[in-house]
């Protein structure tokens, strides 16, 4: 069983991010969407540990998560946080697609 470190290190980041907003601004919408964020995306992480083609829910949660950081960015302008967050959910979403869909697509043979 291979552990995705990567994957943890994400959901944990996203639940920081969280609590550090909290902490700064006092934003409770901020907390709870990092620490609700950062939970599934650890169940995803751990789905992934388990078993290298059960990847559907870090990839859903990745994809929103990276939306709505994204639109954050285009409307405000301001990289921290939603433009940091954006990047690493592109970055954890490249690593998704290319790790899980691009070896399932190897694994197809053709006639």
């Amino acid at each position: 069983m291979r552990v995705d470190i990567i994957g943890f290190a994400y959901a944990a980041t996203v639940a920081a991010g969280g609590i550090m907003g909290y902490a700064k601004a006092g934003s409770i919408p901020s907390l709870s969407a990092g620490i609700i964020f950062g939970s599934i995306l650890g169940i995803g992480a751990y789905q992934l540990s388990q078993d290298p083609s059960n990847y559907s829910l870090m990839l859903g949660t990745t994809t929103t998560l990276g939306g709505l950081m994204g639109y954050r960015y285009y409307s405000g302008r301001k990289f921290m946080p939603a433009g940091l967050m954006f990047c690493l959910s592109v970055g954890m979403l490249a690593k998704l697609l290319i790790k899980n869909v691009g070896m399932s697509q190897l694994s197809v043979k053709t006639d």
